[in-house]
């Protein structure tokens, strides 16, 4: 009996050594818990012991993601110095860049860029998100760092039209100073002015007017 019960042993070190997954029962869902609650120590124990450090949700959205929406900047360290990839996508088509600049982590966006993140991407950008949110220290900082002003989103809009649209004057003004482009339209034609009149902000509207960059 004891020898038998010696065997069972053996067979189940065995098993978790050439099956380390099974070692790990539970730990995808408990990393994403812990991105997700900020713990980060959490985090780091689970991916030193072998969870992904490219771990991401069903959404696609990664553990970076998870960091910079939070403005968690001591997990995004974490994870970039341990080559996390920052150019990941969820299935919206967002990077965690984006997701920052959406959320307002300013100190994060500043993370990412000097890590060398770039500062625009395909679909919508970091300057489309911030002028979407009114986080206008953001949309400066992502314009010293050449971000595309006239950048289309997806649907055709620029920052501008969303700055607009949403009332954020300060942006407005910024993107205007920085050159943006309020002739062009979205896909029904509306320009950044159009928009911001439909919306009742008729003094965003005649901001635009008087930079003469409407007709």
């Amino acid at each position: 009996m004891k020898i038998f019960k010696t065997t069972i042993s053996l067979l189940g070190l065995l098993a978790i050594f050439w099956c380390p997954g099974a070692a790990f029962a539970g730990a995808y869902e408990e990393v994403i818990a812990a991105a997700n609650d900020d713990r980060t120590a959490t985090v780091v124990d689970l991916v030193q012991r072998g969870v992904d450090i490219d771990t991401a949700d069903p959404s696609g959205t990664t553990l970076m993601m998870t960091a910079a929406t939070n403005g968690n900047d001591e997990l995004l360290d974490f994870l970039l110095v341990n080559h996390a990839n920052p150019l990941k996508q969820n299935k919206y088509g967002d990077t965690a860049l984006a997701l920052a600049a959406l959320y307002g982590r300013q100190s994060t966006v500043r993370r990412l860029l000097h890590w060398g993140v770039p500062v625009d991407g395909p679909g919508w950008t970091a300057l489309h998100y911030a002028a979407f949110n009114g986080h206008h220290e953001i949309a400066r900082y992502l314009i010293a760092w050449g971000a595309r002003v006239n950048a289309h989103a997806p649907n055709h809009d620029t920052a501008l039209m969303l700055a607009a649209r949403n009332g954020h004057q300060a942006i407005v003004r910024i993107l205007l100073d920085a050159g943006a482009d309020a002739r062009v339209g979205d896909l029904r034609g509306n320009t950044a002015v159009e928009l911001a009149e439909k919306a009742g902000n008729s003094e965003i509207a005649n901001l635009i007017r008087a930079a003469g960059t409407s007709q």
